[in-house]
């Protein structure tokens, strides 16, 4: 079941088998300089799982014996929670726009039109809520200050996504009664939609959210590095959780580490339209792999950047490799050394950005990080198999013009009508391809 520490809440199981198996040849970088890093407890060490071996059996009773192992060699012969994360939705007035109706409410059920059925296929399904919802009482907006209609958080849960990261540089652009809006909002229409990264009282904030099935718990934080200057309302400084408070975060990694198996962090960190993580990244991720986290989701620079693991040797970045499954094709990797996986950003999942020129391009590309979690013979958690799948967000004018698509299913003719050509002409399916084939 879904859980907090202080409530029970119902959630959808099952995704059937696996969804890759390939290895992957990683290279190795120096880790973060130690003046960059925070002094803290060691991680948590993830243990191989074991496979037990079989008694000598009578010829009578090997072909029973032979279905038994072929049993638990399946994928369902061991607890295992499959996860999917979505990366910004970003609400920029013409992707809004697309989804106006006529009587002035919203649809945005076309942007995930290409994507639901794997995003709601997941154990576990989380996404970066990039803009607050505020509702039109507060007025739709776009950059600078963005505020979305309540009808997208009604996408999100049709979608099938199970967890809103609303922890972003965008949380206070309303103010208070943004916050306020948005939470009350998920409270009476969603309510079993888990919300992090913001909240309506002291209380709320320290809750400890832990999703647990099959006897395994996983603890999921979410942080963001600011709020665009706009300081927290005097009598809400519980309304955003910041990577600013350290402190906060190792106690709230040390309560993980107490009540679950396995601890989630995803920050909204690094620099926007790099396609590396920065300094900042990397002394952030030194600290939470001490503090005892064991996967890092991050989000915010707008694209995609290296997935990495995080080791005593120093920092491992993994070259995925494609690998079809019964699922479709995905950028894959299965090496697991003792560490922590981080994905530092898995760039934008719907954009319109106002941007024009060199770069533009990258911002269309995006990824649905895929992590399949398993219970290993001492009880322990850990990463069993771990990829991510290309995306592309396509924008045409018109109602229902922005959506999404695996990059697999993009295609030429399309790449030819998407509108972000006119603001950066280097725009095209082999221009989307090269990218997750020079980061990934």
């Amino acid at each position: 079941m879904k859980k907090r520490i202080a409530n029970l809440i119902p959630f959808k199981l099952f995704w059937a088998g696996s969804f890759f198996l390939v290895l992957t040849a990683c290279g190795k970088t120096d880790p973060p300089p130690p003046e960059e890093a925070s002094s803290s407890p060691a991680a948590l060490e993830v243990l191989p799982s074991n496979t037990d071996s079989q008694d000598e059996l009578s010829s009578s009773q090997s072909d029973i014996a032979r279905s038994e192992q072929q049993d638990s060699d399946s994928p369902d012969a061991s607890p295992e929670i499959t996860l999917v994360m979505a990366g910004d939705i970003l609400l920029h007035t013409p992707v809004a726009e697309s989804g106006l109706r006529e009587d002035g409410s919203y649809d945005f059920s076309a942007v995930f039109a290409h994507t639901r059925e794997e995003i709601s296929a997941a154990d576990l399904a989380l996404v970066n809520q990039e803009v607050i919802l505020g509702g039109t009482e507060l007025g739709i907006s776009g950059y600078p200050a963005f505020n979305a209609p309540y009808e997208l958080g009604d996408a999100l849960e049709e979608a099938g996504f199970d967890v809103v990261l609303h922890a972003t540089n965008h949380a206070l652009d309303k103010g208070a009664k943004g916050i306020t809006n948005c939470l009350n909002y998920w409270e009476s229409s969603h309510p079993d939609m888990e919300i992090l990264g913001i909240h309506g009282s002291v209380e709320d904030q320290n809750e400890l959210y832990i999703y647990e099935k099959d006897g395994m718990k996983i603890a999921l934080l979410n942080y963001t590095y600011g709020t665009n200057g706009i300081p927290l309302p005097k009598d809400m400084e519980y309304a955003v959780d910041l990577l600013t408070d350290p402190d906060r975060i190792a106690r709230d990694l040390q309560r993980a580490e107490e009540l679950a198996d396995f601890t989630i962090v995803c920050p909204h960190w690094g620099t926007e339209y790099r396609l590396t993580q920065d300094a900042g990244q990397d002394s952030l991720t030194r600290f939470f792999w001490e503090n005892g986290a064991d996967l890092v989701l991050g989000t915010h620079p707008h694209v995609i950047e290296p997935v990495a693991w995080f080791t005593e040797e120093g920092i491992l970045t993994c070259d995925l490799t494609e690998q079809d499954t019964e699922q479709g094709t995905f950028l894959t990797g299965t090496q697991t050394p003792d560490g922590m996986l981080v994905y530092y950003s898995l760039g934008n999942f719907v954009n319109w950005t106002s941007g024009i020129g060199e770069g533009v391009a990258n911002r269309m590309v995006g990824g649905l990080a895929k992590v399949t979690l398993g219970l290993n013979d001492d009880g322990t958690v850990s990463v069993k198999e771990y990829g991510v799948e290309p995306i592309v967000c396509h924008v045409e004018e018109g109602r229902d013009g922005v959506t999404v698509y695996p990059l697999t299913d993009y295609t030429e003719d399309l790449a030819e009508k998407n509108a972000i050509r006119l603001q950066d002409g280097n725009f095209s399916l082999e221009y989307c391809q090269t990218l997750v084939e020079q980061v990934w």
